[in-house]
């Protein structure tokens, strides 16, 4: 590990660390002026994949995703479901929370476990939670796909049929996997991306940005990615409607 990664994992020094809490405070600027005011919080399932070959990068991306987390239980208008599959047809779904502290400890105790992928069983539970009340997005963190892509594709047909957009972060470059992701955004009218761990700046706006969209739509999705990267401009663009 170089010298460079060891300190991500420290944590970065104090200049980093202070740019980064100045990055999450602007964007909790731009996204309380976005987020709806009728009182209803957005609902957004947020879904990983914990089988074991993602073990080599778990804790970065919990680095990662925890930040998204910290800023969206700040704005107080979104209220997240996670939930994860690992091991042996293990497939879990925790409360509802707009709690960062809760949020935290319960995705840093998840670890991965040797497994198959369910994505199926995402799919389904986003489309089960819909139907109790509107699931404003879905998000999937995942590296691989073994299962019948077109079951897959009638499953994330019926999400788009509902409104529920999926946005999928691919960790790694399967080839495989990205066709079969590529399709499920399009057929919810997500998004897909890339989960580079080597671009934590980049990635931390691209989740913001879906948090933004859950709490007001498109349109604060459009103005919350002006002035900013361009990968959360195709981000926005990618979203059909």
């Amino acid at each position: 590990m170089s010298g460079k990664d060891k300190s991500l994992r420290r944590g970065g020094s104090r200049e980093v660390d202070r740019a980064s809490s100045r990055d999450i405070d602007a964007f909790l600027d731009q996204a309380r002026a976005l987020a709806p005011r009728d009182g209803n919080a957005g609902r957004l399932l947020f879904a990983l994949d914990a089988t074991a070959s993602r073990e080599p990068v778990w804790d970065r991306a919990m680095q990662i995703q925890g930040e998204m987390f910290l800023a969206a239980s700040r704005l107080g208008s979104l209220s997240i479901k996670i939930a994860y599959y690992r091991g042996m047809m293990e497939c879990q779904a925790l409360p509802w929370s707009d709690n960062a502290a809760t949020l935290l400890g319960k995705m840093t105790g998840i670890r991965c476990a040797a497994g198959t992928t369910q994505i199926e069983r995402i799919l389904k539970l986003a489309l089960a939670e819909h139907g109790k009340r509107k699931l404003n997005a879905l998000v999937f963190v995942g590296d691989c796909m073994e299962e019948n892509p077109d079951r897959l594709a009638s499953l994330a047909g019926q999400l788009g049929i509902h409104g529920v957009p999926a946005f999928v972060f691919q960790d790694g470059h399967d080839a495989v996997a990205e066709k079969t992701f590529r399709h499920i955004v399009q057929r919810t009218g997500g998004a897909w991306s890339r989960f580079d761990a080597a671009s934590a700046a980049q990635l931390r706006d691209l989740l913001c940005g879906v948090a933004v969209f859950a709490t007001g739509g498109r349109k604060a999705l459009d103005d919350f990615s002006r002035g900013r990267g361009e990968a959360l401009k195709l981000l926005s663009r990618q979203i059909k409607g």
